[in-house]
């Protein structure tokens, strides 16, 4: 029988390379995002589409998450990979006028716990020896940058979020790590560039450089790299995983 798994965020991606490489590897999607045409699209990439659904969700919204769940028909879930995640400054301006402060951070820690608190009833039914949690944070958890208070907040928040369940959880055998990504070749990284570009006055390229500057490898990562590394995780090679911050960011930090 196949092991059915949500992902969050599927629609584009770090998400999407996450549902193709499941896919390839014989789990059946449940693929969750605002944005239902960019899912729609992602499942036709997968193989055998049809063994896959997709469902318009805000995770920031438990009901949404509760009803996307239901509609699949599915009885239980095997893992959950919850990857759903907006960045971007905050513009603060004194005032709170377009502060994004409350948009990134429900989205990316707020919408995380909703998920895997609707997920959980799925994941204790499932008889698998094991089951699996991943979220996807970032190496932003473990850093500081000026304008980025919320997405750092809300990534360095995702860690204490992910310990608090894996020692609550370790004793049903659900194992819960997060992932934290460096630059990945990602329109989300590609925006930050740009922007980055932007406060420098100089291209684009220009900015790619001095960006690749504090990386011992001096590349992005490839968001296929970054599915590879959660699709060991959710596989039996991962069992004696739980409660970890796991890097991959060329060594950009080495903590």
């Amino acid at each position: 029988m196949k092991k059915t798994v949500v992902v969050t965020g599927a629609g584009t991606g770090i998400g999407r390379a996450i549902a193709q490489v499941l896919a390839q590897s014989n789990y059946s999607l449940i693929l969750l995002g605002r944005n239902l045409d960019a899912l729609e699209t992602t499942r036709r990439t997968l193989v055998k589409p049809d063994a896959h659904q997709s469902f318009s969700c805000d995770v920031r919204r438990p009901e949404d998450l509760r009803k996307s769940l239901a509609d699949s028909g599915i009885e239980n879930l095997y893992a959950v990979v919850a990857n759903a995640g907006i960045g971007g400054e905050n513009f603060y301006n004194g005032n709170g006028d377009g502060d994004r402060w409350t948009e990134v951070v429900e989205t990316n820690l707020t919408g995380s716990y909703n998920t895997v608190q609707e997920c959980l009833p799925y994941l204790k039914k499932d008889q698998s020896e094991y089951r699996k949690v991943v979220f996807i944070s970032s190496i932003l958890a473990r850093l500081g940058v000026p304008g980025y208070s919320a997405y750092c907040a809300s990534k360095a928040g995702l860690l204490g979020l992910m310990r608090s369940l894996a020692s609550e959880l370790a004793g049903e055998k659900i194992l819960v790590n997060a992932v934290l990504p460096g630059w990945v070749n990602t329109a989300m990284a590609h925006e930050g560039l740009q922007a980055f570009a932007d406060a420098l006055g100089v291209s684009k390229d220009e900015a790619h450089k001095e960006a690749m500057k504090p990386v011992p490898l001096g590349k992005m990562s490839e968001p296929e790299e970054v599915a590879q590394f959660v699709e060991f995780l959710i596989s039996p090679k991962g069992n004696s995983l739980t409660g970890q911050s796991l890097d991959i960011n060329n060594g950009a930090m080495m903590p």
